[in-house]
């Protein structure tokens, strides 16, 4: 089941386990069963700290994680390999003592939580952002005797995943009732949980000092931004709803330099991390609402203020906004109503859902003809739809997409509709633009890839000049429109949007805005 390498490093790792725990396999007689008691069996073999024993379960195959003597508040219904591998040896370090990296104020918070919370997360194990979710709720339950989460492989367990006609992971329920969908951090579960965490927060940060460089947002550009900012030595912030940004959504990457290959969620993971070093002010699961030249303070002339979506407000000499880009939606009928039931937008994440099914992609660029090469080893069959009368990918991609058998390709496609029963989508229409005709085409899912969309909304009616599209406008140094306020990334008017590109920015932002600030 695990490899000598893997072995190795995951002894290494057990090693920290400071109490005894106990690993309870719920099994039959089926392959996957045999499976799961083999992987917990070698992990079973590596630690004299751990014990394991044979238990009945809702759910068959099964593992539960509990400390020695102690009823089971983690579970993994299904192997938890490939993304979840991290999130079963977080369990099992954390069951057995070792100290999770969550702030101790938010660990505070969690075991102050009151009434009894039993989570179940539905994920798929090529899913990159569900190993977030579910060791955010891993960690809930074992702060908290009233918690339980158990994951659950919506690919292993299809019945249930098709009685609550899941179609996008991770797909969250509490008590029974759906809580939440998508990537969500701790802070953002907990908050929800804690009713008064909001205001309170809210009231801390208002009293926070200005700060000399307040950066927005946090993906590889505001990474970068802040870096380079707090290596100057001046009062450094970065505020985003969750660090990582787009590239959370990235599975391979192929093209970062001096790194043959990597993920979105590690890199992110190793960039949140390089921030921390240089002790800047990380400030998540809030949203800026604004940004606006304040007055107030005559021995500061020249400081800016960003209202927050919760009421508070921060303020600092200079701002750096490197909000980023999301996927741009089909805007048509039907698309928000079956969002999340059927309609995606993370063909890795989501896939998995449409084993054996026939699904579309909109989108006949890179990572729409991606998305159909990878589906096509997933699905029953795979149409992809292009607006234009040529696909926009490279030759290289397209060669590989028309090698598929399983793999038709439509230009001149307009979507115009998705459809569906009321409960999950059916099918789309679309027009071939040539004839005008109004065609059907019948589809289980849609995943869409039509490009990017900045995230400025914030922006509107504030005096950062933005080009038709959101961009925000920038010049050579990054500067905005705002004396004071620079930008960066895939927010900008930059005409590539590429992770090294991003950062490059921000340290060009963060330098410009020092010069700024000694400048005034």
């Amino acid at each position: 089941m695990l490899d000598a390498n893997l072995k190795q490093q995951l002894d290494t790792y057990l090693q920290n386990i400071v109490s005894p725990i106990e690993i309870s396999v719920s099994g039959d007689n089926t392959a996957k069963s045999t499976e799961l008691m083999t992987l917990a069996t070698e992990i079973s073999q590596l630690s004299s700290q751990i014990t394991l024993k044979e238990a009945t379960a809702v759910r068959t195959p099964s593992m539960s994680i509990a400390p020695a003597g102690q009823t089971p508040r983690v579970s993994f219904a299904g192997i938890p390999m490939g993304h979840e591998f991290t999130s079963l040896v977080l369990a099992l370090l954390q069951t057995g003592g070792h100290p999770a990296k969550a702030s101790a104020e938010l660990q505070q918070q969690i075991r102050d939580l009151e009434g009894e919370y039993h989570f179940e997360s539905y994920i798929s194990l090529s899913c990159q952002n569900c190993p977030d979710v579910v060791q955010a709720l891993n960690l809930m339950a074992t702060l908290n005797p009233n918690i339980t989460h158990v994951m659950i492989d919506g690919a292993l367990f299809q019945e249930e995943v098709d009685r609550r006609q899941i179609m996008a992971v991770p797909a969250v329920y509490l008590n029974g009732e759906p809580f939440g969908q998508g990537r969500m951090s701790l802070e953002e579960i907990v908050t929800r949980l804690d009713t008064g965490a909001a205001q309170r927060q809210a009231a801390n940060l208002n009293e926070q000092a200005p700060y000399e460089v307040l950066v927005v947002g946090g993906g590889p550009a505001g990474a970068a931004a802040a870096i380079y900012a707090a290596r100057k030595g001046i009062r450094t912030g970065l505020l985003a709803e969750r660090f990582g940004g787009q590239v959370m959504d990235t599975v391979a990457i192929e093209n970062f330099i001096s790194v043959p290959y990597t993920e979105g969620p590690k890199l992110a993971a190793s960039l949140e991390q390089h921030v921390k070093e240089y002790g800047v002010d990380i400030i998540t699961a809030q949203r800026a609402a604004g940004i606006k030249q304040s007055s107030d303070d005559a021995a500061l002339p020249q400081l800016l203020e960003v209202p927050l979506a919760s009421g508070a407000t921060l303020k600092s000499r200079a701002v750096i906004l490197a909000t980023g880009a999301r996927w741009r939606e089909l805007n048509v009928p039907g698309e928000a109503e079956y969002r999340n039931k059927g309609v995606a937008y993370c063909p890795h994440c989501d896939g998995p859902l449409f084993k054996g099914k026939r699904v579309a992609v909109v989108g006949g660029g890179n990572s729409g003809i991606e998305a159909a090469i990878d589906l096509a080893g997933l699905v029953e069959h795979v149409t992809v739809l292009e607006f234009a009368d040529t696909l926009r990918a490279d030759e290289v991609l397209q060669r590989k997409a028309r090698s598929m058998p399983n793999i038709d390709i439509i230009s001149n496609a307009q979507t115009t509709e998705v459809v569906g029963d009321g409960q999950k989508v059916s099918g789309m229409h679309y027009i071939d633009r040539p004839s005008g005709e109004q065609r059907h085409l019948a589809v289980a899912g849609i995943f869409v890839q039509i490009g990017l969309v900045p995230n400025t909304e914030f922006l509107t009616g504030s005096a950062v000049e933005l080009t038709r599209s959101g961009e925000v406008i920038i010049d050579a140094k990054g500067a905005t429109s705002i004396p004071g306020v620079f930008a960066a990334g895939d927010a900008t008017t930059v005409p590539y949007k590429q992770i090294v590109i991003a950062m490059g920015a921000g340290a060009t932002a963060a330098l410009s805005a020092f010069d700024h600030l000694i400048r005034t």
